[in-house]
């Protein structure tokens, strides 16, 4: 078997997919990610191989195929995603799943210049923006309390009050009375060191009976 000049620029493509895809996969996978390591060198080398075929049964005229990736890969990502509690998780990964679909199409239309400077980037965010990340996040966060404690007519202006002297913004989402007991629901907002404190006191509050954030 032969191979042309094309052929050779489209193996070392998929060599490419298959190095891009694992060493972010293997970023992944060391962090517990459901999407890791096999799974980022699938999704690379196999959005490459159908812009490969893409290109080579349309001679570059028609990219319908690999058009289409971008609505498979979307499937993936929203399989990822998932709430827990009040949060949602696995919005990085199903990005970086995106993204990886993206550098295998680079690659497998020989757009190598732009797939290493978009695997440069996502590698720097991945492994060196995290601690920024951490660090905005902690500026401001949102967190849920509920806090149970014996009824009384002035517990939730109380409760209002303790927040905003910890620098906290408070909003009351739901409240329920059961018998002699008053059930608080609170949305919070302010910094990760305010919070901490704020905890800190609750815990050590003889009037709560059951405290969960």
């Amino acid at each position: 078997m032969n191979f042309g000049g094309e052929d050779m620029t489209d193996i070392v493509g998929l060599i490419t997919a298959f190095v891009i895809g694992g060493v972010i996969g293997a970023e992944r996978e060391y962090h517990g990610k459901s999407a890791g390591f096999r799974t980022m060198i699938m999704i690379c080398v196999g959005s490459a191989i159908f812009t490969i075929v893409s290109r080579r049964i349309s001679h570059g005229a028609d990219d319908r195929i690999a058009a289409n990736i971008v609505n498979g890969i979307g499937f993936l990502g929203a399989g990822i995603i998932f709430k827990e509690e009040s949060r949602v998780k696995g919005l990085t990964t199903a990005a970086t799943v995106w993204a990886v679909a993206a550098l295998g199409m680079c690659v497998g239309s020989h757009q190598f210049d732009i797939a290493g400077v978009g695997f440069a980037l996502m590698i720097c965010s991945l492994l060196f923006l995290t601690g920024l990340a951490k660090r905005i996040q902690s500026l401001n966060q949102i967190r849920d309390y509920k806090i149970v404690t014996d009824f009384d007519t002035t517990t939730l202006d109380r409760y209002e009050a303790f927040f905003d002297e910890f620098g906290l913004s408070a909003s009351r989402s739901q409240q329920q009375r059961s018998g002699s007991e008053l059930v608080e629901h609170w949305r919070v907002s302010g910094s990760a060191k305010n919070h901490e404190k704020c905890i800190e006191r609750l815990l050590n509050d003889a009037r709560i009976k059951e405290f969960t954030v």
